[in-house]
């Protein structure tokens, strides 16, 4: 069995950084930044670039993108640790295997994009960028933007007058734009927070039953 959820394990992981690298190579090699493709009125695929982080959020100059960068690394290195003890352990749920192998997944195909997507293409500015240019990419080594285009624009409008607080505020959600590596991590957290206990089960001896008063005196007489 733990061969088994071994190649599990791999083959999720390999699956999700095919399909997260292969969308953005080709939004890269085919968009603009800011072009975006209308799917359904509350789906666009979207092209940004961000410094790295979830959903477009920042992390600002250059200092704190290698440190983004570098701060990833070091959070891989901990969940191949933390998936090594799983795939050694006997007993270990299926599910939450599987959602640590999506969170494993997500962050290698964003770490791909800040390590080596610099140096891999022309930046994407007014123009559609290059593969692997003669002139070279358009950032160093580790200072590479994570390619972001699923957009949806679920709604767009004024929040009902009766609301209190936000009454009356125009709103847009969901705004973020994000990739398929950070839906794999939001959907490997969400299953081991809502599946907690059947993915981590209690320890044995806190499922002792506890003892009355009264068992407790017929077990000293």
């Amino acid at each position: 069995m733990p061969k088994n959820k071994t190649i599990f394990a791999i083959s999720l992981i390999a699956l999700v950084v095919a399909i997260d690298q292969a969308s953005k190579i080709w939004i890269k090699t085919n968009l603009s930044i800011g072009d975006e493709i209308h799917i359904f009125d509350w789906f666009y695929i979207h092209f940004i670039e961000n410094e790295g982080m979830a959903f477009g959020m920042t992390l600002g100059g250059s200092y704190g993108k290698l440190l983004l960068t570098l701060f990833r690394l070091v959070a891989v290195g901990l969940i191949v640790v933390l998936l090594r003890r799983l795939l050694q352990t006997p007993h270990t749920h299926i599910g939450f295997l599987a959602s640590v192998s999506l969170i494993m997944a997500g962050a290698i195909g964003n770490i791909i994009d800040s390590v080596l997507y610099g140096v891999l293409f022309s930046h994407s500015h007014g123009q559609v960028a290059t593969l692997l240019p003669p002139e070279g990419g358009y950032a160093p080594l580790l200072f590479g933007k994570v390619v972001d285009m699923l957009w949806f624009p679920i709604y767009e409008g004024f929040l009902p007058a009766w609301l209190p607080i936000w009454g009356n505020e125009y709103i847009l959600f969901f705004r973020p734009v994000f990739n398929i590596a950070d839906t794999a991590i939001s959907i490997g957290v969400f299953a081991i927070l809502l599946f907690q206990r059947s993915f981590l089960p209690t320890h044995p001896r806190l499922q002792t039953p506890i003892s009355t008063p009264n068992q407790h005196n017929n077990r000293m007489q």
